[in-house]
């Protein structure tokens, strides 16, 4: 029975199917369009600095650790996690600033200090954070939910009743609201819906299940990078024999009677069996599958999320009142998603999120600096862009928004670099340069969301943060699981209706002798 599998993407979310799959006997290949694996989760190095291109904390790490259980192996030989405290440290318009921590005696001391208030409903938020968590992570987190029979088979009644407390009915903003009176906090709590490029004021209750996944179970650094992760799993994927082919990029999905055949690769048809599309979603039915257009124009519709506007700075400066995360919030938050989502325009007053990692790990920066990963939330690609106008615009509010909270690094930059929607488009295949895949503005993106497995095309299969169940390091290597895990129950099932054949055959034949 052939067992071949064509991964197109070297992201987490292939990486993650190659080891299962290889682990449970697939013969698997991974081809990756860019220099190095690992997607978005890469770094930029440049002499005495070094910098994540995309994320700098880790939650849930027992996802993390069940692949490497799963694959064998101890985690804490290839990886070692660092607590991050304060999680985050918030600034905000009118001068004030709030930490985030994860200890609850230095979280009540911190809210009696910004607004003693509110320490109780800050208290009964999280509780309610975590209930959704609790509701929804079962069903959402850990189950690929467009697979219905996989639902009966793996979830008790008392799960699924649990989908009626995931407050899905309501926004974020608005359930938020419910708790805090203070106009700040509920603004901090609003942030959380960026963490899948959308708008809280749109985006479904459900999601204010974050909040518990970051300060309940816990935020983390990897020692030396973020991008020590992918290092780690393209080393046990080659100890599998999964073959990775960088500088190597697919150009099409082959199917024939709505099964996928082969790959093309640099103008060589390659043979597949099943094929795990670890690109996006709406990429991959615009420019690799051919023939599917109904499945092209739905996908179309369905709106992109944020992008981003990063700036990679060497600061020669150190700043005692920064942390690893840095939060500095504009002054209208909903004029500012108005602008990203409605206007499709830069935010005239934009939040600014500075992670500075060589404040957990000292190597990432020279001894008299810190490096500076800067992000403005930016609109989806509508493709005529002035980039070098909205770059120069962009720096400039950045600026402006620091020099209100005391902080000036015009003239201390000695390194900068740029990364643009455009350079998400160009570099990971990004639908319209998004970042988190489709935007979850609607009561029902989760199920809108492209599911794990094609029902159109056997044979093909989805990971990634445009997949089921989303992005972020944990789902993303979950949406790996899923596809992996759903490419052996079929791979079974042909296996098995194999060999009720050959046994049925076997059968006549012994009668007839």
């Amino acid at each position: 029975m052939h067992n071949r599998v064509n991964i197109i993407g070297a992201g987490l979310g292939g990486l993650s199917a190659g080891i299962r799959l290889a682990k449970l006997g697939f013969d698997v290949s991974i081809y990756e369009k860019n220099e190095k694996t690992g997607g978005k989760m890469n770094e930029l190095v440049y002499d005495s600095w070094r910098f994540d291109t995309g994320p700098s904390l880790l939650t849930m790490p027992f996802i993390v650790d069940d692949l490497f259980e799963f694959a064998g192996r101890k985690r804490e030989d290839y990886l070692k996690f660092e607590k991050v405290d304060p999680v985050c440290r918030y600034f905000f318009a009118e001068g004030s600033r709030l930490d985030v921590h994860e200890e609850t005696d230095r979280m009540v001391e911190e809210l009696n200090r910004f607004n003693s208030l509110e320490l109780s409903n800050y208290f009964h938020f999280l509780a309610y954070s975590k209930k959704l968590y609790d509701n929804a992570g079962t069903i959402f987190l850990r189950t690929p939910i467009h697979e219905w029979s996989q639902w009966i088979g793996s979830l008790t009644l008392s799960d699924i009743a649990k989908l009626t407390g995931i407050d899905a009915l309501h926004t974020m903003h608005k359930s938020i609201s419910r708790f805090f009176k203070d106009k700040r906090l509920i603004q901090l709590f609003d942030r959380y819906a960026t963490y899948s490029g959308s708008n809280p004021y749109t985006s479904p209750a459900t999601l204010n299940m974050i909040p518990y996944v970051e300060t309940g179970l816990g935020a983390y650094y990897i020692s030396g990078g973020m991008y020590r992760l992918t290092e780690a799993l393209e080393k046990i994927a080659l100890e599998f024999d999964v073959k990775i082919h960088t500088n190597t990029e697919v150009a099409k999905i082959i199917h024939k009677d709505k099964k996928v055949r082969a790959i093309v690769v640099n103008n060589e048809l390659i043979e597949t069996d099943y094929a795990v599309c670890n690109a996006d979603v709406v990429t991959a039915y615009n420019d690799l599958i051919d023939s599917a257009d109904a499945l092209r124009r739905k996908y179309n519709k369905l709106e992109p999320s944020l992008s981003g506007l990063v700036f990679f700075w060497g600061v020669n400066k150190k700043h005692s009142e920064l942390k690893h995360h840095n939060i500095f919030f504009s002054a209208d938050y909903k004029k500012e998603f108005n602008e990203l989502f409605m206007d499709k325009k830069p935010a005239s007053d934009p939040t600014v999120y500075i992670a500075i990692t060589s404040k957990t790990d000292g190597s990432h920066a020279p001894e008299y600096g810190e490096n500076w990963f800067v992000l403005i939330n930016m609109p989806y690609l509508k493709g005529h862009e002035k980039w070098t106008e909205i770059i120069d615009q962009t720096r400039e509010s950045i600026f402006k928004r620091l020099k209100t909270s005391g902080i000036d690094i015009r003239r201390n930059i000695e390194f900068e670099k740029v990364h643009t929607p455009l350079t998400f488009s160009e570099l990971y295949a990004s639908n319209r340069g998004s970042i988190y895949g489709i935007s979850s503005n609607s009561r029902f993106t989760t199920f809108l969301r492209p599911a794990n497995r094609s029902r159109d095309i056997k044979g093909l299969y989805f990971a990634g943060g445009s997949a089921h169940p989303g992005g972020g390091i944990p789902l993303v290597i979950q949406s790996g699981r899923f596809a992996a895990e759903l490419i052996n129950r079929d791979h079974q099932k042909i296996k098995s209706g194999a060999n009720t054949i050959l046994q049925n055959k076997q059968r006549k034949a012994a009668v007839y002798a």
